[in-house]
């Protein structure tokens, strides 16, 4: 028996199908790319503009690592279900680290809240699958690899969320991932070696 959410989430994909994420059509109205990246610079120190521009130019995962503005707005004309979050922003791949809590411990989380705002939750999974993909391409990688990579993000986003609607909200506020359980779920060698205990991660 489907619980009130999962039953409002089946009714929602009529409106919002799984086939409308998949299309993307810039607005009529939208700036040029040079135009928003002038924008955003706004309220920067004028003397480090230049050096950013230099390295967002290095490739396209350093491109879009540095533009989360102009994703937002290209997403916010998107289609998307309203079923607003407290969204990271820019839940790039890279803005996820390891880092020592107050106890001591360990943990991988996000670690970069300098864009969140409330917005849709397909704006966080796109902006961080996408980020998956170009770092996957940035590295060579073939594109069955590159299919497989994003297409497994997505897929862990899905489940984790039908996992933790189960759960207690009190559950939810203290579950951590420690760098232990990075290490036993993994099957890399150079995993295990960069997240051995004394090593510093950044």
């Amino acid at each position: 028996m489907k619980t009130p959410h999962e039953a409002r989430g089946k009714a929602l994909r009529l409106d919002v199908t799984r086939k409308s994420q998949a299309t993307f059509k810039l607005a009529r109205n939208r700036p040029t790319v040079f135009k928003m990246i002038a924008d955003s610079n706004e309220d920067r120190l004028p003397e480090l503009i230049a050096l950013r521009h230099f390295r967002m130019s290095a490739s396209p995962f350093t491109f879009y690592r540095g533009t989360a503005s102009i994703m937002a707005r290209d997403l916010s004309v998107l289609p998307h279900t309203g079923i607003p979050v407290q969204a990271v922003g820019d839940a790039h791949l890279m803005n996820f680290g390891g880092f020592a809590t107050p106890e001591r411990n360990m943990v991988f989380d996000l670690n970069d809240f300098d864009e969140t705002l409330p917005g849709p939750w397909e704006w966080d999974l796109k902006r961080l699958t996408t980020s998956f993909t170009l770092a996957a391409r940035h590295l060579n990688l073939s594109e069955a690899d590159v299919k497989l990579i994003t297409t497994h993000v997505a897929a862990s986003y899905r489940e984790s969320m039908a996992q933790y609607a189960e759960m207690h909200m009190l559950d939810l506020w203290y579950m951590k991932f420690d760098l232990q359980d990075i290490r036993n779920h993994s099957t890399n060698p150079k995993t295990s070696r960069s997240t051995a205990p004394g090593l510093s991660s950044h």
